[in-house]
């Protein structure tokens, strides 16, 4: 279950702070526990509550995503263990998988999963890493989802370094864009595109090299 600060529930229902204040006083909602900081938490089924959702009409949505077509086994494999996982759960529940780049936005599934979203159909959205979903733009659909009731469960959540995602960030863009060019262009484009991973590469190893000198 996702807890909310005062400050995050009251922006996605549209209230003030102090209203929810007010409406801690006079009993109209309570929050759901008071951390040892002394500061208000509110579920994710308050959430609901305040804005109206039910659960009927709702389920869990796995989504699963690839880059290519020659990556078909992995996804393979994302979709299996989703399913574990999910009939682990003991709910209802959808797969959504989809093949394409992360800073694609019209794949076919993440459009169905937002049109999802809005029909306040989704109770649930399960990823295996932020990226899966999106490499940029993960915060705005978390926020969309947020405000039609839906959590996004992350299940690998490890941080990767600044210089990391730096470098995989760079190298999506870069490929995506030089992958719509053709003939010389392209070529030119495309030699362009590893001199640029292999000097990001190069920075990175020398930042690690130089943080572990420093550790020393």
């Amino acid at each position: 279950m996702r807890y909310y600060s005062i400050h995050e529930f009251s922006k996605l229902i549209n209230r003030t702070p102090q209203t929810l204040r007010n409406w801690d006083k006079s009993g109209k909602l309570k929050p759901h526990h008071t951390g040892s900081n002394g500061y208000r938490y509110y579920s994710h089924d308050q959430l609901k509550e305040v804005l109206g959702i039910k659960e009927t009409s709702q389920k869990v949505v796995g989504y699963c995503r690839v880059s290519s077509n020659k990556q078909k086994d992995d996804l393979q494999r994302q979709v299996e263990n989703m399913k574990k996982y999910l009939e682990s759960l003991n709910v209802e529940y959808e797969i959504i998988q989809d093949i394409g780049s992360g800073i694609n936005y019209k794949k076919k599934g993440l459009r169905q999963l937002i049109k999802m979203i809005n029909n306040k159909e989704v109770d649930k959205i399960v990823v295996f890493h932020k990226d899966r979903l999106l490499r940029f733009g993960f915060e705005l659909v978390e926020y969309m989802a947020n405000l039609n009731g839906c959590e996004i469960e992350v299940l690998d959540s490890t941080e990767k370094t600044d210089e990391q995602e730096l470098v995989e960030d760079l190298i999506q863009i870069v490929t995506v864009f030089s992958c719509r060019l053709q003939g010389k262009r392209a070529n030119k484009t495309r030699k362009l595109v590893d001199e640029l991973i292999e000097e990001n590469e190069e920075l990175l190893n020398d930042k690690v090299n130089k943080r572990d000198v420093e550790t020393k």
